[in-house]
């Protein structure tokens, strides 16, 4: 892990001295990762538009044969609130609880407007999984008590790409949502790190991919050991600070 973390200090030092990046080119980098990144998130929830339609249905507003309006609804959300965390970063707004509910109302509020933004207040099990949410009624402390030790944690010094891995890592074994809670934690994993200058991570949603994701996930909610997840975020936050660093490059 930590031969990882020194190759991306070293690209993000890389990255920072071609800064400012010429608006032209940022626009069109930001927005092909963004597509990138709204296509791998809900491909990972089972979603089966591929590249191209999500592109098609996000910036040309078309609607494709054969694929569900949910489908549908759920990128034109998740790009939605891609655009909503460059503006909280762009503001200077940091992690909290209402920054958490407004990134959920908006990935959800097309989809299940009754449960846009509110904590879930029923129990609920993951299929497949061994892990089991904190019942609704722990919801609350428990969120406290994960946005305390974000801040503790990021006070002791602990690597921003690391204390994103926690975000989405932890935000998701608390399940505090009834739907939503996947694309919600990449999200807020992903505010974090364009907060500090990092790039947004895009985990892949193949097959084999998801199964690795979720497995990782799983290692880190039963069996108390993050390594796995941590590692597979790091991994791919190298992978696109190399992207960027390439492209500005030419």
């Amino acid at each position: 892990m930590n031969t990882i973390l020194q190759n991306i200090d070293i690209l993000k030092a890389e990255l920072d001295a071609l800064r400012p990046v010429s608006a032209g080119v940022l626009a069109n980098m930001q927005e092909a990762m963004a597509i990138e990144y709204t296509y791998e998130s809900n491909r990972i929830e089972g979603n089966t538009l591929t590249l191209q339609e999500t592109a098609l249905v996000v910036k040309e507003g078309l609607t494709i044969s054969g694929k569900s309006m949910r489908e549908h609804l759920e990128a034109i959300g998740h790009a939605e609130a891609v655009e909503y965390i460059k503006e909280l970063v762009s503001d200077a707004v940091l992690v909290s609880e209402n920054v958490i509910k407004d990134i959920h109302a908006i990935v959800l509020r097309s989809i299940d407007k009754r449960n846009a933004g509110r904590y879930r207040t029923v129990p609920v099990m993951i299929t497949g999984s061994r892990h089991i949410p904190p019942q609704p009624y722990m919801v609350q402390k428990e969120m406290e008590d994960f946005l305390e030790t974000f801040y503790a944690k990021e006070a002791e010094g602990v690597h921003p790409v690391l204390l994103a891995a926690y975000l989405h890592d932890e935000l998701v074994r608390i399940h505090p949502f009834i739907d939503g809670n996947g694309r919600t934690s990449r999200l807020l994993m992903n505010m974090y790190l364009l907060s500090k200058g990092y790039c947004m991570v895009v985990l892949k949603g193949s097959n084999d991919d998801r199964v690795r994701y979720y497995k990782a996930l799983e290692k880190s909610h039963v069996d108390h050991d993050s390594d796995d997840f941590y590692g597979m975020v790091a991994e791919a936050e190298y992978e696109m600070l190399q992207k960027y660093v390439n492209f500005i490059k030419g």
